[in-house]
């Protein structure tokens, strides 16, 4: 009796190797099932967080161009809105902004790095494209980073104002495209918001997005202490 006892108490300590490998198999399956929720989870909060670097870098960028501390860009886009067929009223007023919104995308060369110059950080700033750097982590901005983001800009310039193309004085629409910087990491052209699909990314995306289409985008109007009635006048079909 004694030597039984001992038996089945010796039987009864631990886990057999068969019970260990039942017990991994489940936790397995439990993992395997819950494993995509929680990417899912952690790449949300990244693309959120993304989301929100690029509309704060929007904001602070038409806060600069509006208070002149930020060069305008110099990449103007001719926007005639006077409809100079009708002739009651004379010079109505004919929105084009979708010809505005439809500004091709950056094309990219595969290496974009953005000079550090304090107070002027425009990667690019010409009559073709204007690419401004939005530093996150220092040290200026890189295809490379995972954290910049890259602000595309481009304004209107009026049929009456195109003689001072260059003179940002005026009353004008500003658009804003925000891209990540190492959206430029490939030699490849990135993508424009459709109007149809509203392809920008939104903060809960089933993932970390599209790389290649734009953080945000947004159209203001830019004005200034130098701004005159006419200059209004000028882009809304003139004044009665």
């Amino acid at each position: 009796m004694i030597t039984d006892k001992k038996q089945r108490v010796q039987f009864n300590d631990g886990f057999t190797i068969i019970e260990s490998l039942v017990a991994i198999v489940i936790v397995g399956i439990l993992m395997t099932a819950i494993a995509p929720v929680i990417i899912l989870s952690v790449g949300n909060r990244v693309q959120a967080r993304r989301v929100e670097l690029a509309t704060d870098a929007a904001r602070n960028y038409v806060d600069g161009v509006r208070s002149r501390n930020i060069e305008a860009p110099k990449h103007v886009v001719l926007l005639d809105e006077i409809d100079r067929i009708s002739t009651t009223p004379a010079n109505k007023f004919n929105p084009q902004r979708i010809l505005f919104s439809s500004v091709a995308a950056p094309v990219s060369s595969g290496n974009l790095t953005c000079p550090t110059t304090p107070g002027n950080p425009y990667c690019q700033n010409d009559s073709t494209l204007s690419l401004y750097c939005f530093d996150v982590d220092g040290g200026g901005c890189s295809s490379r980073s995972v954290r910049d983001m890259i602000v595309q800009a481009f304004r209107s310039i009026s049929p009456r104002g195109i003689r001072n193309a260059s003179d940002a004085d005026k009353s004008y629409l500003l658009g804003v495209r925000v891209y990540r910087a190492d959206a430029f990491s490939e030699a490849t052209s990135l993508v424009k918001s459709d109007p149809q699909t509203k392809r920008t990314q939104a903060s809960f995306t089933s993932g970390l997005g599209d790389r290649k289409a734009p953080m945000v985008e947004l159209t203001t109007e830019i004005s200034t202490t130098q701004t005159q009635l006419r200059d209004l006048c000028d882009r809304l079909g003139g004044c009665q």
